[in-house]
């Protein structure tokens, strides 16, 4: 897949461009349902891409299933309240871990065991993030094989559709949003399956989803810590980076100490930051990133005008 992820956008002055870089002809099939209820909302995209677009219409959808199949619907909210958990547990855990680490290194500045004690803090936050992984995607697979999705009558018949509309086009753009959303319908559908050698344009949260890795980032939140969190895996669109929107926004990239962490805790993954305006560009594993677009480094430094 050849493919390119942008920041958060002055959408009239990227879009265009990366249909421009890209290169392919044809109709744009959208998926805006990060956007949930206002999904329809998407009057100005086919101007902003000079490309006539369909919308998928994921998050519709998903609430048609949901009303005619009382079953999986009861087993989905059952699910979704099962991950909010699991994802509060780990969190509690990070967040002791990840204080008791900062302590750590503080007290360990300048021993001979600074070295080995950021060592095992790290893999500590590795294994933490690694297990919780693990237990979001055994509970997933372990749901589709209980429930198979793609039999049931209302979602196949979406899936048809879905595939027809896909087949017509050249380019899929997933827009932003709420990421979990976006990661639910693209799942309950199975639409990566439904692919086939459409380019992929995607943005900000929809930029989010597209790797091995998903990520919720903000370390400077209105409220509460700010610690990164692993949410489940992503799509698997492309490999190598774990993109990174809004920086400026979201991370300290000011930081040794925070860029080090970050960087580090993801490896062997390529943490690379994209701002407004910014973007990278892929070709199965070759990556380049547009000016601006940066690569937070191990020893806490970062890139600008980097190249896999």
């Amino acid at each position: 897949m050849k493919g390119v992820l942008l920041g958060p956008q002055q959408l009239k002055q990227s879009l265009g461009a990366a249909v421009k870089v890209l290169g392919r002809e044809g109709p744009i099939a959208l998926v805006t349902c990060g956007w949930q209820e206002r999904e329809d909302q998407d009057e100005e995209l086919p101007a902003l891409f000079g490309r006539p677009t369909v919308n998928l219409k994921l998050y519709e959808r998903g609430e048609q299933v949901l009303a005619a199949d009382p079953e999986y619907a009861k087993a989905h909210r059952s699910r979704q309240e099962t991950l909010r958990q699991i994802q509060e547990f780990y969190r509690l855990r990070l967040e002791r871990v990840f204080d008791a680490a900062i302590d750590i290194d503080r007290k360990a500045q300048g021993s001979d065991m600074a070295a080995d004690e950021l060592r095992l803090s790290f893999e500590q936050i590795r294994r933490i993030d690694q297990e919780h992984l693990d237990r979001v995607v055994a509970l997933r697979e372990a749901w589709e094989l209980q429930l198979k999705p793609f039999e049931r009558p209302a979602i196949a018949k979406h899936r048809d559709e879905i595939k027809k509309l896909l087949e017509g086009a050249g380019t899929l753009a997933v827009a932003g949003g709420h990421v979990a959303v976006l990661l639910n319908r693209f799942r309950m559908f199975g639409v990566v399956e439904l692919l086939d050698d459409q380019h992929l344009i995607a943005w900000s949260g929809g930029a989010m989803i597209t790797g091995g890795r998903v990520v919720l980032f903000h370390e400077s939140p209105p409220e509460g810590v700010g610690i990164s969190e692993v949410l489940e895996q992503g799509l698997g669109l492309h490999s190598g980076i774990l993109p990174l929107p809004n920086p400026r926004l979201r991370l300290k990239l000011d930081s040794t100490f925070r860029v080090g962490w970050m960087s580090r805790r993801h490896a062997p993954l390529k943490c690379i930051a994209f701002d407004h305006g910014e973007f990278v560009c892929f070709s199965r594993s070759k990556w380049y990133g547009a000016e601006g677009t940066c690569q937070l480094n191990l020893d806490g430094t970062v890139t600008t005008g980097w190249a896999s």
